[in-house]
């Protein structure tokens, strides 16, 4: 059924319950399993901010702090797929949109399920937090598996 199964985490709890969901189907159905993880870019913003109090380089600051925290997660994201028998690939992209990425990502590699995670927030609280999964599933022709 399904070949390549995409899923998407930020880490969170939540999008654990993802995780193992996409684990779980990739080993019945012999399915490859790419993990992709998207961190938004420093905003300049931010930056500045940093800056004006005393950090120097704060892009490098910021990009030491995403490289220990992915070497984090992906670890954790190694062990869960070693013990649900599955091998996976590991990726990491820095994008300011997360759905886009998403989308792109699974066109670019074939992907014919994408698993992702949704607190399925509703009304105005979806309106001001807005929703990477709604994005990825209004963009993208791929089938997506939503956990909540």
């Amino acid at each position: 059924m399904y070949r390549h199964i995409l899923i998407a985490t930020d880490g969170s709890d939540l999008a654990r319950k993802g995780l193992e969901h996409g684990l779980s189907l990739a080993r019945p159905l012999g399915a490859k399993c790419t993990v992709l993880s998207v961190s938004e870019p420093l905003r300049p913003e931010m930056a500045s901010a940093a800056r004006m109090g005393g950090i120097d380089d704060p892009v490098s600051r910021y990009d030491q702090q995403i490289d220990a925290i992915m070497k984090e997660r992906f670890a954790f994201i190694q062990q869960r797929a070693s013990e649900h028998g599955v091998a996976v690939e590991l990726t990491h992209e820095i994008d300011s949109s997360p759905a886009e990425a998403i989308v792109r990502f699974a066109k670019l590699k074939g992907c014919d399920l994408i698993v992702m995670s949704s607190h399925g927030r509703r009304g105005l609280q979806k309106v001001l937090l807005g929703s990477q999964t709604a994005e990825v599933l209004v963009n993208t022709t791929v089938p997506v598996l939503v956990i909540r």
